[in-house]
């Protein structure tokens, strides 16, 4: 199973930016490194890097301006970090991922982490392989 280590204050963070942003979705790009092991990159979170939901219905999906994004992305290259995946809220559930989330999915390999905060607060992930989205173990770390 493929995991990802999100820190303990990343975590927070990630937390409190769904927090802000509800009752819409929060949304940003998580940074790290890719550590390979059998089969599957382990991802390390190292930082994460908020980004405004531009969403044209923001309460029931994200999207990032690809202006924005790429801008966050090389500022993660030019840190010499990996682009390890990307982060939204989901601020009424549910905890996974949705149909929309999977049609939207673009970048296989990286992880897609959601902070749910609907019936009980969670944060979890899943790795897309570029037809579906996988369970993907998070573990925290300081």
């Amino acid at each position: 199973m493929p995991t990802i280590a999100i820190p303990d204050s990343i975590r927070d963070e990630l937390l409190a930016h769904a927090r802000e942003e509800a009752p819409t979705e929060a949304c940003g790009i998580l940074a790290g490194t890719r550590i390979e092991r059998d089969d599957d990159a382990e991802h390390r979170v190292l930082e994460h890097h908020p980004a405004e939901n531009v969403a044209g219905t923001p309460r029931t999906r994200y999207e990032i301006d690809p202006r924005e994004q790429l801008e966050l992305m090389e500022a993660v290259e030019d840190a010499g970090r990996e682009v390890v995946g990307f982060y939204h809220s989901h601020p009424r559930g549910p905890a996974g991922p949705s149909e929309t989330d999977a049609a939207q999915a673009t970048w296989p390999g990286r992880s897609y982490v959601i902070v749910a905060l609907g019936d009980g607060v969670s944060v979890g992930s899943w790795r897309w392989t570029g037809a579906e989205f996988v369970d993907e173990s998070v573990v925290s770390e300081e």
